[in-house]
């Protein structure tokens, strides 16, 4: 028997995508306390599996490191929830007493997610917790090659939220894993909001739907390493950053931007803490390994160690290395170490001073158009004032590890697994994406002043706009004033022309 799992595929969507819409408008019938008891129902029930996911899904992938996974799947389930706990998203949310302003906090609809097979449980979890959280019911289209460790997430999930009362078809996903499957959920008319993560190809697919969409790509941001800087605290933080589940975190840093009197401590501090340089030839073998002549990565080469990649390209690195290192130093199309290489791969550029790093930074960052994330190490707080002023970047992450600080872990940004990128014109926000970029904010205005006093205090503050022709009526005090004041200024003006 012939399966076409295409038509199966978007007839699975079809129906999701329907169940999901009627199941929603009882959703978004609870209370804000409602929601709340299903969310901490959620994470409840998956927390206590989280390194067996965190296992299933580097084996299914075969990309970083299922430890480094862990860590992100407990950071969901613990940091990211203790601030989801006291957020209020939907009902009323705020109130201005002074203003006479009130904000009612309204679901978006049917949500529908993709999930980057760099981090599918982290991901999924994140976007199952805020979706629900906001009274919106979400599906998702998993990873074809995480749809395992996905479909096992999301059905914990699933089955503890149905025990609290969550309603059948506002948690699903695509078992049916086919791109017309997804086309079919995100261009149908019950859809509401696409939350699109790492793969720039959908990317371009979900701008065709007209949908409103929320992207969290990688980043292809640099770090700045000013000569003021603590060096050896910036090496640090970058080789733990970029080493992190083998260099693939959307924050983590791509390239390194030195000035140029710090240079040499810095490659020794880079060396002191797991770095190596590789020589010219060293890294041209290694492009060879990573890219196909399109630019794509190649099968099995993201999100593995520095020393597979070595052994890979045909050299030997000591045993403790977890960075490769390559010195450029234009960045051009005909040398793609300007690109996010997703594993523990920087490329490091020198520059005379800040000035010319910025320079630089700015063209990394506008070479693939990406404009996520920067990293600057100085405690010159003028240079990082104007870094944050003219950098064409989301978020700027100052003396930090980006992929700890990016995703809010060592920073105070919103602890997030989904980095909005708008500045480069992806999405509708460059926020670390919380629930309160799932809703919609309905003002209430109550009336503080009436329209006559409305006209009065028009006419008082800009009288010569409101000047007319009409006849003046003697009880029109404040027009005569009007009048007055003009005559005034005409005889002033005529016995003295210089006032003029």
């Amino acid at each position: 028997m012939i399966v076409d799992n295409d038509l199966l595929s978007v007839q699975e969507a079809r129906i999701l995508v329907e169940d999901a819409f009627e199941a929603q408008k009882k959703l978004a019938t609870f209370s804000q306390e409602k929601l709340d008891e299903i969310v901490e129902g959620m994470t409840r029930a998956v927390e206590g599996q989280l390194r067996d996911l965190a296992q299933m899904s580097q084996e299914e992938t075969e990309i970083g490191k299922w430890q480094d996974k862990h860590i992100k799947n407990s950071f969901v389930c613990s940091y990211s929830r203790s601030h989801l706990r006291y957020m209020h998203c939907v009902g009323v949310i705020g109130e201005d007493p002074m203003n006479a302003i009130t904000e009612i906090g309204v679901p978006i609809g049917v949500i529908v997610s993709t999930c980057p097979e760099t981090s599918p449980v982290s991901t999924a979890i994140y976007n199952t917790l805020i979706a629900i959280k906001s009274g919106n019911a979400i599906i998702f289209s998993p990873h074809p090659r995480a749809r395992q460790s996905i479909g096992k997430t999301l059905d914990i999930m699933r089955e503890a939220a149905q025990a609290h009362g969550l309603p059948e078809g506002c948690l699903a996903y695509l078992q049916t894993v086919d791109h017309s499957g997804l086309l079919e959920l995100m261009n149908h008319d019950c859809t509401s909001l696409l939350l699109i993560g790492g793969d720039e190809i959908l990317l371009q697919t979900a701008a065709g739907t007209g949908k409103t969409i929320i992207y969290g790509g990688t980043g292809n941001g640099p770090a700045f390493i000013e000569r003021s800087a603590d060096i050896e605290q910036a090496a640090r933080d970058i080789i733990a950053s970029k080493s992190f589940d083998n260099g693939i975190a959307p924050a983590a840093e791509q390239s390194l931007v030195v000035d140029a009197p710090v240079a040499e401590d810095v490659r020794r501090a880079m060396k002191r803490n797991g770095a190596y340089f590789m020589s010219e030839q060293e890294a041209s073998q290694l492009v060879q390994i990573f890219f196909t002549s399109a630019g794509k990565h190649k099968k099995g080469v993201v999100g593995i160690s520095a020393q597979r990649l070595a052994q890979r390209a045909g050299f030997i690195v000591p045993a403790d290395v977890t960075l490769l290192v390559a010195e450029r130093k234009y960045v051009s199309e005909a040398d793609p170490y300007y690109r996010a290489f997703l594993a523990p791969v920087l490329a490091m550029y020198v520059e005379e001073d800040w000035m010319d790093a910025c320079e630089k930074c700015i063209e990394l960052l506008l070479y693939e158009k990406k404009a996520h994330s920067l990293v600057i190490h100085s405690c010159n707080k003028e240079i990082i004032h104007q870094f944050a002023l003219k950098k064409p970047v989301a978020r700027l992450l100052v003396n930090t590890p980006g992929a700890f600080g990016g995703m809010g872990a060592t920073t105070n940004l919103f602890p997030s697994m989904m980095l909005g990128s708008s500045s480069a014109g992806h999405g509708v926000t460059s926020d670390n994406v919380s629930p309160l970029n799932l809703i919609y904010r309905r003002k209430v205005g109550y009336q503080v002043r009436s329209m006559e006093e409305v006209k009065k205090t028009i006419m008082v503050e800009e009288p010569l706009r409101h000047v007319s022709s009409t006849p003046i009526e003697s009880n029109d005090s404040v027009t005569v004033e009007v009048i007055h004041q003009i005559l005034k200024k005409a005889i002033k003006t005529i016995n003295d022309p210089a006032a003029h």
